[in-house]
């Protein structure tokens, strides 16, 4: 059989599960369509059956150990980099002998490190034959400035082919970091959690001490400064002042820093309606608070792209964003969503308003998202296209890379 015609072997690389639900979900897509795939990470701690809960055997290396136990924060990470070593070399000794016919890179947790084993890997794959597909989640670290944009910069010029969310993104790939169009494909991110019942709902909905009298706004999600917790606060001061029926509930975890930040903000700033679940939330929570939500609010300063989005987009919310290029590819203002300048509070404060007061709005907004059908057959039309990438590959040479800086 012809190289071009067979079946690739192809092993998706996310080592310390750093996205575990967007590696989990695409895998799955990939399964179902009988891609010979092999996944290369290790449980996810905080949901350790993020993987198997969808039919997915794990395949590290070696190890697989780590992501089983709830661990203190310095132990975890200590005993993964062990982990990751041996598997590693692992990998190294295995793929030496018959590698797969594509890496697809989710993330590399050591790049920016002083030891990037995870990257050293990826270059010998490479040489032994391997192409590399790389998924930009992020085109730099968050909350890092320009720090590391040599180092990403490098990368992108390394890889084989990128696989990036949205059009905008591509833009930036190809102004900044100089990559070729050809290069790139703009694959969209797909929902989470669409999938999973509400189980428990009412139950779960009284452990977060709810009044189902008042109208419930939501922000959930890994908290980072990027993603505007504290222009929302301030925002929601002005709310409190113009609506009587509303309450606000952030949920999510983050460094002890900004969980600090944000309790001594809503003292100063005296607000009485804001209830703080600050830790991780399962799967099963996120769902029936989700549906529990009547709006639920992405203020974000900046975004690559948006896995919370996308789930708010597949349980049909009625949405307030800011309008960011990401976002507005697949949100119109007032359309399906209300879009609000970033880093404006006062603009934030008057859509939330608007839709407090407004129900007809907001049920028209969660209508028409609704009607955009983002839920399983996104995932099928994700894998169909990435299979795409891959057989892309297939006609490419190998050759090797000059890294020139950029500007």
């Amino acid at each position: 059989m012809s190289k071009d015609t067979r079946q690739q072997k192809i092993f998706m690389m996310d080592l310390w599960a750093t996205v575990p639900y967007y590696t989990a979900y695409l895998s799955k897509a990939l399964l179902n369509k009988n891609v010979r795939l092999t996944v290369g990470s290790i449980s996810y701690y905080l949901d350790p059956t993020c993987f198997s809960s969808r039919g997915i055997k794990l395949d590290p290396g070696l190890l697989n150990v780590v992501g089983r136990f709830q661990l203190p924060r310095l132990p975890r990470r200590v005993l993964k980099l062990l982990e990751s070593i041996l598997n590693l070399s692992a990998l190294t000794v295995r793929f030496l002998v018959s590698p797969p016919d594509v890496i697809h890179v989710q993330f590399l947790p050591m790049l920016t490190s002083r030891l990037p084993l995870d990257l050293w890997f990826v270059q010998l794959c490479r040489r032994r034959g391997s192409k590399i597909v790389l998924t930009v989640h992020d085109l730099l670290p968050h909350n890092t400035g320009d720090t590391h944009r040599q180092t990403y910069y490098d990368l992108y010029q390394i890889v084989d082919h990128i696989i990036c969310h949205s059009d905008s993104i591509k833009q930036r790939l190809c102004s900044e970091y100089s990559i070729p169009e050809e290069k790139i494909s703009v694959i969209p991110h797909g929902p989470f959690f669409y999938d999973l019942a509400p189980a428990n709902a009412d139950q779960i909905l009284q452990s977060f001490e709810l009044d189902p009298r008042k109208l419930l706004v939501l922000w959930q999600g890994i908290i980072s400064p990027y993603k505007g917790i504290d222009l929302l606060l301030e925002a929601w001061q002005q709310v409190e002042a113009s609506v009587d029926n509303a309450c606000l509930l952030i949920a999510g975890t983050g460094s002890t820093e900004l969980l600090e930040q944000i309790r001594v903000q809503i003292r100063v700033l005296d607000l009485k309606r804001v209830t703080l679940h600050l830790r991780f939330i399962s799967a099963e929570e996120l769902v029936a608070l989700y549906h529990a939500a009547d709006i639920v609010v992405y203020p974000y300063r900046a975004i690559t792209t948006s896995g919370a989005l996308a789930t708010g987009l597949a349980l049909g919310k009625t949405i307030v964003a800011s309008n960011l290029a990401v976002f507005r590819e697949l949100l119109t203002d007032r359309e399906n969503a209300l879009l609000v300048e970033p880093q404006n509070p006062a603009e934030l404060a008057a859509a939330l308003i608007e839709l407090s007061r407004n129900k007809t709005l907001r049920q028209q907004l969660s209508e028409n998202v609704q009607q955009m059908n983002f839920g399983a057959e996104s995932w099928s039309s994700i894998a169909d296209k990435t299979i795409e990438c891959y057989k892309l590959l297939e006609f490419v040479p190998g050759h090797d890379i000059k890294i020139k800086s950029p500007h």
